[in-house]
């Protein structure tokens, strides 16, 4: 009993250093490592630039690299495109029925004004030969990645009925070894394939724990800057952050609610980590637990009636359940051996993915909460962090590689497997960013 509580609160209640070496400027490079057999074929043929200006993003390439990066398309490459239809009525769909192909991309971009642009695209069944969907969206020219990412977006519901999520953000934390006794921390945002990356806070002290707030305008992190952990909120677009828990003990597992108004944390300052709720506005704080144990790491469920939180009370970590407003926790994880943490909830709140620890090691798993089963989706001996794309497709999480902590990402299904690398260098910590209004 002794051990499994040391192993519980090293992993997840101290820092947890790494000798690495990460430039903010370093792209999250991402390679996939498994796909669906049956991607399905799609040819995305390249969008017409209609600017005086010369294209500083090729938004056809960044559709076609989205979709490919999902496992769940095969785009077919550029080079072995056999026309380039601009129009419907220019499609030869006995052609690209020939080749196998399911579904076609046709599109341009046009120049409206002074920096401003609009991508026009359409999408097509070959085999129907009937348009699926048709957009034009307005964009600028600091955007255009952006946009490309939405169009994405757009194709991937189009075709597979599920709201796509590349134009969301990732946050994740970098450390650079400075020497042997000093290091330099990153929290770091950005887009979800590893573009556009941007340093939130840059410092000497080791961060932890990202959290985005409902609308993507805040994080919530953990920082040691003042020699112990204290929680801030910052404000992504200004940089301005307040520091809203820190004092003696442990503060902890920031998580915000539904609404963004409140923030869960763990704090120890009446001497156990129990889980607290406070409103960021009066800063009011209510004690949600009350237990010897260690309560930790807690999440709200999406209709914010209910928190999920890590608790070793039953003698190892187990996930448990809680109403917002008091009542008995109740277990949710059974039959899932003696070690499972870090729960992270499905948009819908009908799944959860957790750190399922055996003699294996630490590998992440879904828990299917209405059917009451689970299933093991990776098989790396020290995984952790899981955290579910805002479409509840995919999951993000931390693992070793063959050059140290990178990211990862598995769909809900297990079949699409990803790896997200810096270019040099280690990055964990990830927290999926929720879908851009």
């Amino acid at each position: 009993m002794k051990f499994i509580r040391v192993i519980f609160v090293s992993i997840f209640l101290t820092v947890v250093t790494c000798a690495v070496q990460a430039q903010s400027q370093d792209l999250l490079e991402i390679h996939i490592t498994g796909g669906i057999e049956s991607a399905l074929p799609i040819a995305i043929v390249p969008f017409d630039w209609a600017a005086d200006v010369p294209a500083e993003v090729n938004v056809s390439a960044v559709v076609a690299a989205d979709l490919r990066g999902s496992g769940r398309f095969s785009p077919m490459l550029a080079a072995d495109l056999p026309s380039r239809p601009g129009s419907f009525a220019d499609i030869n769909f006995k052609d690209w029925r020939l080749l196998g192909m399911d579904n076609l991309v046709i599109g341009q971009v046009k120049q409206t004004g002074a920096d401003q642009f609009a991508i026009e695209f359409r999408v097509i069944d070959v085999i129907s030969a009937k348009q699926l969907a048709g957009f034009k969206i307005p964009t600028s020219g600091k955007n255009l990645r952006l946009t490309a990412h939405h169009v994405s977006d757009l194709i991937f519901e189009a075709i597979l009925k599920v709201k796509g999520a590349f134009a969301t953000r990732i946050a994740y934390v970098t450390v650079e070894k400075i020497n042997k006794t000093h290091s330099r921390y990153r929290l770091q945002i950005a887009d979800s394939d590893g573009h556009n990356a941007r340093t939130i806070l840059e410092s000497s002290e080791p961060l932890l724990s990202p959290a985005w707030s409902p609308l993507g305008d805040r994080l919530a992190y953990v920082s040691f800057e003042d020699r112990n952990s204290a929680i801030y909120v910052q404000n992504i677009r200004t940089g301005k952050r307040k520091k809203v828990a820190f004092g003696r003990g442990i503060n902890s597992s920031p998580a915000f609610s539904p609404d963004g108004n409140s923030l869960l944390m763990t704090r120890s300052r009446d001497g156990n980590p129990d889980i607290y709720l406070m409103d960021l506005k009066s800063k009011k704080q209510r004690r949600l637990t009350t237990h010897p144990a260690i309560d930790t790491e807690a999440r709200w469920t999406p209709d914010a009636r209910h928190i999920v939180f890590t608790s070793d009370r039953g003698g190892g970590p187990q996930i448990y359940r809680l109403p917002i407003d008091g009542g008995q926790p109740e277990r949710l994880t059974f039959n899932m051996g003696n070690y499972n943490s870090r729960a992270s909830l499905s948009p819908d709140g009908k799944k959860m993915a957790v750190v399922n620890g055996g003699d294996k090691g630490y590998r992440i798993a879904v828990v299917d909460l209405e059917r009451d089963s689970f299933d093991i989706l990776t098989n790396a001996k020290l995984d952790e962090s899981p955290s579910f794309a805002p479409n509840g497709a995919m999951i993000i999480y931390a693992t070793m590689g063959r050059a140290g902590a990178e990211l990862a990402a598995v769909s809900v299904d297990g079949r699409v497997r990803q790896r997200l690398a810096l270019q040099k260098g280690e990055v964990r910590e990830p927290a999926w960013g929720p879908i851009r209004k």
